[in-house]
C-alpha cells in the first residue's frame, strides 16, 4: 500500500497537468458554439482555420518569430558566457572565486520585479527599450546565474587529467575549454538549454515592462493582447488555437530532449 501512494499521487498530478493542455488542444479545433455548448467533446471535423486565422489574423505567427529571435540570442549568449564563468570558477582557484560564486547563486533568489524599475531606466537611458538587443542582454543576464550553478558542479566532475594532457600537447586555456572541455560537458549543456528555454520562452513580467513596442510583442504578450481582443469577439476557437501555437515548442523540446535532461541531471551528480 504505501509503495502505491507514491504512483496514485504521480497519476493524480499528471491528470491535472494533463488534461487542461488536453482540452485546449481539442478546443482549438472546434467551432465557438461547440466550445460553448459541449466543452468536453471531441470534435467530430478538425476546423484547421482556427489555426491558420489565429496565426494571420490575430499576428501570432509574428509574435512567433519574434519570440524565436529573442529567446535565440539571448540562449546563445547565456550558454556562452554561463559556460565560461561556471569553468572558470570550477577549474581555476584564485582570491575571491568562492564569492564570485555565492554572489551568483544570491542572484538566483533575488525576486525580479524587485529590480523591474531600475532596470527600465537602465535600459531607456541606453536606447534599447522596446528593441530585440534590449531584451536579449535582458534575458540572458537573467538566465545566467542558474547556467553558472548548474554547470559548475558539472565541470567540477570533469577529469582534470584530459585538461593536463591538452596543455601538455600545447592547447591554449581557450583551446582546451572549446575543444575539450565543452564537448565532454555536453549533457549538462543540453540539459541547462532547456531550462533556460523553456523559461525564457514563458516568460513574460520583462517583456511586460521593457518591450512596449505592439510590433514587437514576444509571444506571452500576444497571448495576454490576444484573450483580450478575441474575448471581445467571442473568438473562443482563435484563442485556443493561439494558446496551442504557443504551447507546441515548449512540449516539442521537452518530448524530444528529455533523455538529454535526466543523462545531464544525473551526470553531473557523481564524481
Amino acid at each position: 500500500m504505501k509503495r502505491a501512494l507514491p504512483h496514485v499521487a504521480m497519476l493524480c498530478w499528471g491528470a491535472v497537468t494533463a488534461l487542461p493542455l488536453l482540452w485546449a488542444v481539442l478546443s482549438s479545433f472546434k467551432t465557438d458554439q461547440q466550445i460553448l455548448n459541449d466543452p468536453w467533446s471531441v470534435p467530430t471535423t478538425p476546423h484547421f482555420e482556427n489555426w491558420s486565422r489565429a496565426w494571420n489574423q490575430a499576428d501570432i505567427g509574428r509574435y512567433f518569430l519574434n519570440s524565436l529571435i529573442v529567446v535565440g540570442g539571448a540562449l546563445l549568449l547565456t550558454m556562452l558566457l554561463g559556460s565560461l564563468v561556471a569553468y572558470a570558477l570550477a577549474r581555476y582557484e584564485f582570491r575571491g572565486n568562492r564569492l564570485v560564486y555565492y554572489t551568483f547563486v544570491a542572484a538566483m533568489f533575488f525576486p525580479v520585479f524587485l529590480a523591474l524599475v531600475p532596470l527600465f531606466f537602465v535600459v531607456q537611458q541606453l536606447g534599447l527599450l522596446g528593441t530585440y538587443q534590449g531584451l536579449i542582454l535582458v534575458y540572458a543576464a537573467y538566465a545566467v546565474p542558474f547556467t553558472v550553478f548548474f554547470l559548475h558542479s558539472f565541470f567540477r566532475t570533469l577529469p582534470a587529467e584530459v585538461a593536463e594532457a591538452a596543455f601538455m600537447d600545447g592547447c591554449s586555456h581557450a583551446g582546451v575549454f572549446f575543444r575539450v572541455m565543452l564537448p565532454m560537458a555536453r549533457p549538462g549543456l543540453v540539459a541547462v538549454g532547456i531550462f533556460n528555454f523553456l523559461g525564457l520562452w514563458n516568460q513574460y513580467l520583462l517583456p511586460l515592462v521593457l518591450n512596449p513596442d505592439p510590433d514587437r510583442y514576444v509571444l506571452a504578450q500576444g497571448l495576454a493582447s490576444l484573450s483580450v481582443s478575441q474575448g471581445y469577439r467571442s473568438d473562443w476557437s482563435g484563442l485556443f488555437a493561439g494558446l496551442t501555437i504557443a504551447m507546441l515548442p515548449v512540449l516539442i523540446a521537452y518530448v524530444a530532449f528529455q533523455r538529454h535532461i535526466r543523462a545531464g541531471m544525473t551526470a553531473g551528480a557523481v564524481k
